[in-house]
């Protein structure tokens, strides 16, 4: 069995659907499980601005499970400090979701609270996550203004009162978000990784990638995705402490992985983002996929001196010609230098660059 799936299209019920059906999930539930889906609603704002879950990730997801005989389903989140979850359930299209789909959902921030201890620390977290006899995160992979990337383990300071989501910001962030994820253990991890934000986790600069990602391993698959995002894994603090508190492994060359529906990866549209189209100045695009695009912007956002000259090119349109400069891609190995991959992580492409 893979560790990591991926799939990519734009029909993304039936992306997420296929990704469980690939990856067996039903070989791991009963019908008389309690399951929670925790997704990422940390503002009210919808899933095309880069913050957000989205609503039809997690409808695939209640689709095969109750496909599966299973019923007992509930939509579990909190909102960041001061927000109002029952209006993101609204705006971001959940509140639609419970309805049609019979799934009640549940403001963690009037949940009660449970204590549990990692190494002397004093952790809260919600009942009703601590319930769920199958806990399914779904975060977006996007940038943060604190800790650089969220996505899997940070995703889970949603199933925490806001009184504790203040004390971690006191204690720095990744020690205690690493310390939760040894006590609140999702069995499934599903990541929208749609068009999440290039800086920030509130939203407003989306980068396209148009694709979603299963795995079990948290770790594991928010170190493959820090790759994606331009960063080595041991740049981001709670991957670190994560690991040293046994949580997950690193993704690394041994790491099986099974991409599905490659040929579908969408083409690179004009980015929303102004920070995005501020970097393509630098690039020479040619029927691009969306995902290696993706990667070329955040390298070129993460690297502080951009390469000058002749701008970078990349996309299907350069496949089998000789160009002189620099490419990103398979689809560009007839340039003078160029970073294989299809596609590459950001995180080649930065240190392609920074060797420059």
């Amino acid at each position: 069995m893979a560790q990591i799936y991926l799939n990519y299209g734009d029909n993304l019920q039936e992306m997420t659907y296929t990704l469980m059906e690939a990856a067996d999930i039903a070989a791991r539930l009963n019908t008389s499980m309690k399951v929670c889906i925790k997704p990422n609603l940390v503002v009210s704002r919808p899933a095309g601005d880069g913050a957000t879950t989205h609503p039809e990730i997690v409808e695939g997801i209640i689709r095969y499970l109750q496909d599966h005989g299973v019923d007992n389903i509930c939509i579990a989140e909190g909102s960041w400090v001061g927000g109002s979850t029952k209006r993101a359930f609204e705006n971001c299209g959940y509140t639609a979701i419970s309805k049609q789909c019979g799934v009640p959902l549940v403001d963690t921030k009037k949940d009660k609270v449970l204590k549990r201890k990692y190494e002397g620390l004093d952790l809260g977290i919600c009942e009703t996550i601590a319930a769920a006899d199958y806990l399914i995160n779904v975060p977006v992979l996007k940038g943060h203004c604190q800790t650089d990337m969220t996505c899997c383990l940070k995703n889970m300071k949603g199933c925490i009162p806001d009184g504790e989501k203040r004390r971690y910001h006191t204690m720095g962030l990744h020690k205690p978000i690493a310390a939760l994820n040894t006590v609140l253990k999702p069995q499934l991890h599903i990541i929208d990784n749609i068009c999440g934000d290039l800086t920030f986790e509130e939203g407003g600069n989306p980068v396209e990638t148009g694709r979603v990602l299963l795995g079990f391993d948290p770790v594991l698959l928010d170190s493959y995705c820090a790759g994606l995002m331009g960063y080595h894994p041991d740049e981001i603090g709670y991957l670190q402490y994560a690991r040293q508190y046994g949580v997950g492994g690193y993704f690394d060359n041994t790491t099986e992985i099974m991409e599905l529906n490659a040929e579908n990866r969408p083409v690179a549209t004009q980015s929303r983002s102004s920070i995005a189209k501020r970097l393509a100045d630098h690039i020479d695009e040619d029927s691009a996929c969306s995902a290696c695009y993706a990667a070329l912007i955040f390298a070129l956002h993460k690297t502080p001196s951009r390469p000058a000259g002749d701008r970078i090119k990349i996309g299907q349109g350069f496949k089998g010609k000789r160009c002189t400069g620099i490419g990103v891609g398979n689809c560009t190995a007839g340039c003078r230098e160029f970073v294989g991959g299809c596609p590459p992580r950001a995180l080649d492409i930065v240190e392609f660059l920074e060797r420059r």
